[in-house]
């Protein structure tokens, strides 16, 4: 049998702003519990949960850790995650997995904008959340402002539970306001001593208590009539109302502490175990085809891979979720996803960079496991016979792209293989082969991401590499009406080649009217590939030329088109009528229609005054007020068009359309001057024309480089 059953495992996730102690309370946590026998720092680089080289070398997360602990007959799963926007896939999914999240603040900065950003993820999931005021050991310390900005920023469920009775370098007592106590703790902190309430602070406790209880009361019908009866809810009654609060997203309750220190952990481990909900006590997780499944450890064995991670020399470890029944070591499970059987042949509980074997884990549990050949993150396994597949972590848009390239030829396929492993590990990366750019591309959330990536691929993959601009991915187009013919004529002995083609191009727009002054024959609509379209035209009269040529001519039309003369980039939103021509009944084919009809639209496309189209993107810029008028200043040096402002959450929303040439070092710009207080998102808006001065520099630098490589050639 498991360890630990179902309604004994508890899962947390340790969310915050990057500094707010997140790392330092989980080895707290690991070290009250008698996992560790001595704490280690993020300054000695010794901490159980930043393990990873590239994480002692910055000093902060940059990946979700799983952690375990044991308390008071309760096992505590703990997922310790990176506090930077960039990372913040890493949070989603360790979110996606956790039954209760802990906000972890920083009593010297307030609600910094990463917390504000998570907590936007944990409204979206309802996860029962708790608050965690941390460093109250600091000179700078203030509790009082920190739960007032709390309520602001989450709302007035937010509800104190403790208060520290003094702040700075002397705090070494927590007021509990649920229990209705003192905790006075060592110097050394650990286990504290529980006294009375001074009876200097019995009012202001009191006044605290009788909030909490109300709160408590005010979610739950029959609480509250038992309020009414007695004036008081007895402990009992404030655990399962406090829990139910969580699990309804109800009620935030605040907790203080000082990592650092060690004081303040054990309680809030008491608390995890005593209300926090685990897996059973959650609503049931709905399959994508709305069934319900229901966490019990004798129901159908079902786990969800959440995340997964390659270590040198022994391949990839999926880490899971078991929401359904006892995962067995042995056992075989199918992959909804790719219909796959694959065999869980080894069980692991983990402990930041060490796993403990198991041979079974329990529904609720948080394990993992390694080798599953053709399973990846947001795959469901579960027991034949049964066709769950719960839904899968929904990843944010990436808000950067960069192109990569090997410094050394001759290891672009090593390159390839650390890219698929990358985003194998990391779903927020996409890369991308662009025929267009000719350019491989990385998608991501930002600079640090960037850089995190780049350190895995020189120093995991031996692969030194470079970034460069992506291109970006032009499209151009005509404003006037132009008519060119071109006859190809080639004779080298034998059979030669012939053909002749009249043909008129014109700008497309939806609903315009037929040509008057040809003789339309027949019409083809073509939606390409890149946007846009080309609409076809056979007004060819008297047989001038074989309506078996029009497609071969139509085929020289298009491969022109994939290659602009303005820029190399793709045409779009072309009307093409070929209306005369010759032919020759020997000479004439279909290769030679095909190079008249690309040679007559080049010219005609030439003189029918060509534009370049540039990509603009909708920019949502997510920020505090005092900072909103440094974004649009920023914004309108981008050759942004400012539409206006909106509110989202507690942040100003600044809304824009801007140049996506404008916006390749936006990510990092808007970090520093914002001291990442700020966040953005983009999408794809529409094609606009290029200002007249940037198209005739963007053309001569194009012709620059085609001269230099046919020079080469």
């Amino acid at each position: 049998m498991a360890d630990f059953d179902t309604s004994h495992v508890k899962n947390i996730v340790l969310l915050g702003h990057a500094g707010s102690g997140k790392t330092t309370l989980a080895e707290c946590m690991l070290f009250e519990a008698g996992l560790i026998t001595r704490r280690g720092s993020v300054a000695e680089k010794n901490t159980v949960s930043d393990y990873h080289e590239l994480e002692q070398e910055r000093g902060n997360s940059l990946f979700s850790k799983l952690l375990h602990t044991k308390w008071q007959g309760y096992k505590i799963n703990i997922l310790d995650t990176p506090g930077y926007d960039d990372f913040t896939g890493e949070v989603i999914s360790a979110l996606r997995v956790a039954d209760t999240g802990v906000m972890v603040l920083n009593s010297t900065m307030g609600v910094e904008v990463g917390s504000d950003l998570i907590w936007d993820y944990t409204e979206k999931f309802k996860t029962p959340m708790v608050l965690v005021v941390n460093k109250l050991d600091d000179e700078n310390a203030d509790f009082d402002q920190t739960v007032a900005e709390a309520k602001t920023h989450f709302g007035n469920n937010v509800v104190v539970t403790q208060y520290p009775l003094q702040q700075g370098p002397d705090f070494h007592s927590i007021i509990d306001v649920l229990k209705m106590c003192m905790y006075v703790f060592p110097e050394t902190g650990g286990k504290p001593e529980k006294k009375d309430i001074p009876v200097s602070e019995k009012a202001k406790a009191e006044q605290l208590h009788r909030e909490l209880v109300e709160a408590v009361a005010v979610n739950d019908e029959t609480l509250m009539e038992h309020y009414l009866e007695k004036g008081e809810l007895d402990e009992d009654e404030m655990r399962e109302g406090l829990k139910k609060s969580l699990i309804h997203h109800d009620l935030f309750p605040v907790f203080c502490l000082s990592a650092a220190k060690d004081m303040g952990p054990g309680r809030l481990m008491g608390f995890i175990d005593n209300v926090c909900p685990s897996a059973n006590e959650m609503p049931p997780q709905k399959t994508r085809s709305g069934e319900s499944l229901i966490c019990e450890s004798n129901g159908p064995a079902c786990m969800f891979i959440y995340k997964t991670v390659s270590e040198p020399h022994v391949g990839d470890l999926s880490y899971f979720k078991v929401y359904s029944g006892t995962i067995k070591s042995g056992m075989e499970l199918e992959n909804e996803t790719t219909g796959v059987v694959e065999k869980i042949n080894q069980l692991y509980l983990i402990e930041g960079n060490k796993r403990i074997n198991v041979t079974e884990l329990s529904a609720g549990d948080i394990g993992a496991t390694l080798k599953l050949k053709n399973t990846h993150t947001n795959n469901t396994l579960h027991v034949r016979g049964k066709n769950y597949e719960l839904p899968p972590i929904e990843f944010p848009p990436s808000n950067m792209t960069v192109a990569i390239e090997p410094i050394k030829k001759g290891e672009e396929e090593k390159l390839s293989l650390a890219l698929h492993q990358l985003k194998e590990e990391d779903p927020t990366i996409i890369v991308e082969v662009s025929p267009e750019l000719k350019q491989t591309l990385i998608h991501c959330q930002g600079d640090m991401h960037l850089a995190v990536s780049k350190w895995k691929i020189e120093h995991l993959f031996k692969v030194e590499v470079k970034f460069s601009k992506a291109r970006i991915p032009y499209r151009e187009t005509i404003r006037k009406m132009a008519d060119a013919n071109y006859r190809h004529k080639k004779q080298s002995g034998g059979s030669g080649q012939f053909g002749e083609v009249y043909l008129r191009i014109e700008p497309w727009e939806e609903g315009m009217s037929e040509p008057k002054d040809l003789n339309v024959r027949n019409r083809e609509t073509i939606d390409l590939e890149w946007g846009g379209k080309l609409v076809f035209y056979n007004c060819i009269v008297g047989g001038a030329i074989d309506v078996r040529f029009l497609p071969s001519i139509l085929k020289g039309v298009m491969e022109k088109m994939q290659v602009g003369p303005l820029t190399g980039s793709y045409v779009r939103d072309i009307r093409v009528c070929v209306y005369d021509g010759k032919m020759h009944p020997v000479d004439s084919n279909d290769i030679s229609f095909k190079i008249a009809g690309l040679q007559a639209f080049r010219q005609a496309f030439q003189q029918a005054d060509p534009q370049l189209l540039e990509p603009i993107y909708q920019v949502e810029v997510l920020c505090p007020d005092e900072v909103t008028g440094s974004v649009i200043s920023d914004l309108q040096t981008r050759r942004a068009i400012v539409e206006g402002m909106d509110t989202e959450s507690h942040f100003t929303k600044v809304l824009a359309k801007v140049p996506l040439s404008e916006m390749q070092d936006y990510s990092s710009t808007l970090r520093s001057f914002t001291q990442g207080r700020a966040k953005f998102r983009m999408k794809f808006f529409n094609f606009e024309a290029v200002p007249f001065e940037m198209q005739r520099k963007l053309s001569d630098e194009y012709n620059k480089v085609a001269k230099e490589e046919l020079v080469g050639s």
